[in-house]
């Protein structure tokens, strides 16, 4: 096949000739990171040498304290290294579901929800959410929020599991302590250059009225759509789109993300991460603990990364345990 008929071929697919060109962009925006990097690593060397040869040590701190700086390029560069598995550049499907515990843990899963949408904010993501199940007396029982930029989904992938907080509760009148549970569950937004095929036979498709606080169009149709993918116990559900038609499109694709992911999983060798984020969603399964009372302590479970700002990490501030997660269990 020559090149014209190469290029007719992809814009026939324009999915397709679009993720090829974000590749090609991500590509030569590394190739350009690297080559400013060697070259002030270079221009450093030679501030250093040209110092001691003058015996200048103002201009000899200063050129140390460069070359010095550069050990957080290299770090984030070396970190973005690690996101270059199959999905990472991907958006990302991220959905929350209340643990046992009513009221507690809804409140718990309506403060990670804040918390992953101030994150995508933060880092100049945008967020549309999807679902939502919300609770009897506060919080909410189940999420679901789609996050759009680079490499959300690398980024995310490793927030998937089981969240523990230990707090002073607000709905208890004796100020008792408790501990409430909620998991998140990250997976790949697929586009049409992925191929997954579903039977339909294999689905069953629910419409229901919406439960959250969506005005009149929403709380009045029964426009919201569950999708069961029966083979796999796969249950995925939309219900913030305008019409049933919206909502069961985006159900659809939420089914291919999740049936892509559990494909990915299947030729990952090293499953350690995500091994620890299966199972009940309580007590011995938990990836990270929030503790606020009786000491302040945000601690990840598998690389031991941990702060005391437990404020700013329930304000988005995560980066520290996404990189940490990244340079040790996306490097395994």
């Amino acid at each position: 096949m020559d090149s014209l008929t190469a290029d007719a071929h992809l814009w026939d697919h324009p999915e397709q000739a679009q993720k090829l060109i974000g590749e090609r962009t991500r590509l030569s925006d590394r190739i350009n990171s690297l080559r400013n990097l060697i070259q002030q690593i270079d221009e450093s060397y030679e501030m250093i040498e040209f110092a001691e040869s003058e015996n200048d040590e103002a201009l000899l701190s200063e050129a140390e304290n460069q070359f010095l700086a550069l050990d957080t390029t290299v770090e984030n560069m070396l970190l973005e290294s690690l996101l270059s598995g199959e999905g990472d550049s991907n958006d990302a499907f991220l959905e929350i579901h209340a643990g046992a515990g009513g009221t507690e843990s809804q409140d718990w899963a309506d403060m990670l929800r804040r918390m992953y949408m101030r994150w995508a904010e933060k880092n100049k993501m945008s967020v549309s959410l999807l679902e939502e199940n919300i609770g009897e007396e506060a919080g909410i029982k189940s999420s679901t929020l789609k996050i759009k930029g680079l490499n959300a989904y690398g980024w995310l992938k490793y927030e998937s599991g089981v969240h523990r907080l230990v707090r002073i509760s607000p709905f208890d009148s004796n100020a008792r302590r408790h501990t409430s549970f909620a998991s998140v569950w990250v997976y790949p937004v697929v586009d049409d250059s992925i191929q997954i095929d579903i039977n339909p036979a294999d689905c069953r498709i629910d419409v229901f009225r919406a439960s959250g606080a969506g005005g009149q169009h929403i709380n009045r149709t029964e426009s919201a759509v569950r999708i069961t993918h029966m083979p796999t116990g796969i249950v995925v559900q939309s219900q913030t789109g305008r019409s049933q038609f919206q909502n069961k499109e985006e159900a659809w694709n939420m089914l291919r993300s999740r049936l892509y992911e559990v494909e990915l999983q299947k030729r990952q060798a090293a499953q350690g991460a995500i091994d620890l984020s299966k199972g009940d969603n309580g007590w011995g399964n938990q990836i990270r603990s929030y503790v606020l009372q009786p000491y302040q302590l945000v601690k990840d479970l598998r690389t031991n990364h941990e702060t005391s700002d437990t404020a700013g990490v329930l304000d988005g501030d995560l980066n520290g345990f996404m990189r940490a997660a990244l340079a040790d269990l996306g490097a395994k």
